[in-house]
């Protein structure tokens, strides 16, 4: 792969600690690429999988270290944490090896126009009001993510290529709780209106 240079580089959800981080992908393609802003939105780091089984091959220590020396050479790297990384949140306004934590962040564009860097949790009705149902579905999806593999080796020994049936059923569970926070938000607006 030829260098790749961008202004801005956005990453979210590698969730390392996990057997599912693709992290061979993501280490090679930040050798490649060169960036003046390196934002770390969310669920980097899943200190969620701590507890119920961490695994931490020695590529995701080369993939922090690459990161790092990104913030040696002078790109700036922001670090807004997730809720499975949500730990970091109490370092907020602190840096380490040149890596900025942030809560949010703005970022703007060479054309002027300003962005909000932040994580999609502090919007998630699941996340904010049931924390265990959050958990719950993290172990549920990690299962799911299995049979996803296992999924997938059968599709490739039928020929077919590969799709994910963890993302499927993922996008579908998120409509139906969205679905149910839009009717929620619904009748409280009705009940403010009357």
């Amino acid at each position: 792969m030829s260098r790749l240079e961008f202004r801005s580089v956005w990453i979210s959800d590698v969730h390392l600690g996990t057997r599912d981080a693709q992290v061979a992908y993501l280490l090679d393609f930040l050798r490649h690429v060169k960036c003046d802003y390196l934002y770390l939105v969310g669920d980097i780091i899943d200190i969620w999988k701590v507890k119920s089984g961490w695994y931490w091959p020695a590529l995701n220590n080369e993939l922090i270290r690459e990161v790092v020396e990104k913030a040696r050479q002078g790109t700036r790297v922001i670090y807004v944490p997730g809720n499975h990384d949500e730990m970091l949140r109490d370092y907020v306004g602190g840096q380490f090896y040149g890596i900025e934590l942030h809560h949010q962040i703005e970022h703007r564009t060479a054309d002027g126009r300003t962005f909000l860097v932040l994580h999609g949790d502090e919007f998630d009705c699941v996340v904010r009001h049931s924390k265990w149902l959050a958990y719950v579905g993290g172990e549920a999806y990690d299962r799911l993510l299995i049979l996803n593999r296992w999924f997938n080796r059968l599709r490739r020994r039928l020929g077919f290529s590969y799709w994910s049936l963890s993302a499927y059923i993922k996008y579908r569970v998120k409509n139906a709780v969205q679905y149910i926070g839009d009717f929620e938000s619904a009748v409280a607006r009705e009940a403010r209106r009357r």
